[in-house]
């Protein structure tokens, strides 16, 4: 009998493997996804070791390599035309600068949209609960000392998109974004601020926020097979798919 088994072009263990047919399986939980997605994932240099801007260099690297056709798997099964960014956390906002710098660059892949999993961004003047919340806005003030050697601290435009020197919002170089905050997360407030701040911006794209009750900061990978995580996910297929949620 003829094996089914497919053959593998990329494994992210222990989360994700690639198929050469393009077709994308969660090992991490027994979520399935709605779409068809090619996944590059790239191995970042780390901090302290590797202190940021290093992870920035990192990831641009490896957006120029899609950009070149070296990995065939990529080339036979993308569709340039349905390019996304996504990640969690710090790969939200590396996600961000991304979009910016390709528009600086020749890079002519040109990216649909971008999806920012509760987002790292960060100020040092305290905004919405992070007032009240004393003991966790210095606990994410000293990671980022940790990890970025800056003269100005949580004000350094890696961390806070709204700093003097950041790009404005109007030049995002993509056309669709989706926000997704928990409710318990301290970095809620940033993600909300973000949002508003692109609405409200002359940015020409289409953005929406998600928004999920009693959780905290990335809790889709300490818990995937909970209900609101694979609520999250299926508004992240509904998202590049464009199909209302």
């Amino acid at each position: 009998m003829e094996s089914t088994k497919k053959q593998l072009s990329l494994e992210v263990l222990p989360w994700l493997v690639v198929h050469s047919d393009g077709t994308l399986e969660r090992l991490a939980g027994t979520l399935s996804l709605s779409i068809t997605v090619q996944t590059v994932y790239k191995r970042l240099r780390l901090a302290p070791e590797h202190p940021l801007p290093t992870a920035y260099e990192d990831s641009w690297n490896a957006l120029q390599g899609v950009q070149a056709g070296n990995e065939p798997w990529i080339n036979d099964y993308a569709d340039f035309n349905q390019f996304f960014l996504a990640g969690d956390s710090a790969g939200a906002n590396i996600s961000h600068h991304l979009a910016f710098r390709a528009k600086q660059s020749d890079h002519t892949v040109k990216i649909k949209g971008i999806g920012m999993i509760h987002p790292y961004f960060w100020g040092t003047q305290p905004v919405g609960s992070e007032v009240t919340d004393e003991a966790r806005k210095q606990m994410v003030d000293g990671w980022w000392r940790f990890v970025c050697p800056s003269d100005k601290g949580s004000d350094d435009p890696w961390i806070n998109p709204f700093a003097d020197g950041s790009p404005n919002l109007e030049g995002l170089e993509c056309e669709r974004v989706i926000i997704t905050v928990a409710e318990r997360d301290i970095l809620r407030e940033r993600g909300k601020m973000y949002y508003e701040k692109l609405v409200n911006s002359n940015w020409r794209g289409n953005v929406e926020i998600m928004e999920t009750k009693g959780k905290d900061h990335v809790f889709h990978i300490f818990e995937p097979n909970c209900d609101e995580a694979k609520e999250m996910v299926r508004r992240l297929a509904l998202f590049i798919n464009q199909v209302e949620a």
